[in-house]
């Protein structure tokens, strides 16, 4: 007669109905929550278009294409705001991807003693505790007197180009885009590294027992059985850069022209509301509201395209 194993009950008691009772208190407290989050995001939608009716009636689709914005005459259009809030978001992710992917897969791998990895996890996640304003105050007294050398070489060797055809005097693009590379490193890093490490350790395991070498296996492997979550991270980041208001108001320059240059002046919506929405009045008010509707639906197109992303790379 076999022994029975210790420690392991005979029978499998059934659930009590205190049990049952919790769990479906559980499941209904979550649908609560999530169906609070949808009201609120509604609730904000609701508010910011009915304040921005008047704008919407008034201007109508041509608010986006045109780049007057005088409060004296009540001219308003947000062309130059919504470029600058596109480009200074892209020139933060084409800086940011490849630096913050290759530190996820730094500390997600043991090229570094474990103490170590640690220590620098921790200062990235710091990088997100660090306000705004610190780095915009950052940014104007360190960032930009390093670009303005930078820039004057890229106008005066690369001038011809149309990106470079302006010289590097002040607050511009590139000091904004910078700052926002460093504001949205933690986002991308973090995320990445989670997706790398939840990856099954079988999968390093057949690589290299196939033959692969080490960078073989992380490039070949690991990243492209985590791409959807760096994907994701990668969204998620564009969407923070895209909204950040303080640090961009304090180096881009502000000025409500769209120049082809990055080494130009330059103004995003967050910043135009930052500016002005403290002491606009009437009609100014439902300008500034529809440009924030805007800023809204970007943000919210974004999230949406990193959610449809993610979900089709996941069935590949």
């Amino acid at each position: 007669m076999r022994p029975q194993a210790n420690n392991i009950p005979s029978v499998i008691q059934p659930r009590s109905e205190a049990d049952r009772v919790l769990d479906r208190g559980f499941i209904w407290l979550t649908r609560l929550f999530a169906l609070a989050i949808a009201f609120i995001l509604l609730w904000i939608a609701f508010q910011v278009t009915s304040s921005a009716i008047p704008a919407i009636l008034a201007f109508g689709p041509g608010f986006l294409f045109q780049s007057a914005w005088n409060p004296v005459t009540s001219q308003y259009g947000v062309l130059p705001q919504v470029y600058g809030t596109i480009v200074s978001a892209l020139i933060a992710l084409l800086l940011a991807v490849p630096i913050g992917v290759g530190t996820a897969v730094l500390l997600s791998e043991n090229f570094l003693p474990s103490a170590i990895r640690t220590v620098l996890v921790f200062l990235v996640e710091l990088l997100a505790a660090i306000p705004s304003v610190v780095y915009g105050l950052w940014g104007i007294f360190v960032v930009i007197p390093i670009l303005r050398p930078i820039g004057g070489w890229l106008n005066s060797t690369f001038g011809w180009l149309p990106i470079f055809s302006t010289p590097l005097t002040g607050p511009g693009m590139l000091p904004a885009g910078i700052i926002l590379t460093i504001m949205i490193l933690p986002i991308i890093t973090a995320i990445s590294r989670d997706a790398l490490i939840s990856l099954p350790p079988d999968l390093r395991q057949a690589a290299v027992g196939l033959g692969a070498t080490r960078w073989e296996t992380i490039f070949q492997v690991l990243v492209p059985s985590a791409f959807s979550g760096i994907v994701g991270a990668v969204m998620l980041a564009l969407g923070r850069a895209m909204g950040e208001t303080m640090a961009v108001t304090m180096l881009i320059g502000n000025s409500n022209n769209v120049n082809l240059s990055i080494l130009a002046p330059a103004n995003t919506i967050s910043s135009l509301l930052a500016n002005q929405f403290a002491e606009a009045s009437g009609l100014q008010v439902s300008a500034l509201m529809y440009a924030a509707l805007i800023l809204f639906l970007l943000t919210l197109l974004v999230n949406i395209l990193a959610e449809l992303v993610v979900r089709r790379v996941k069935r590949l």
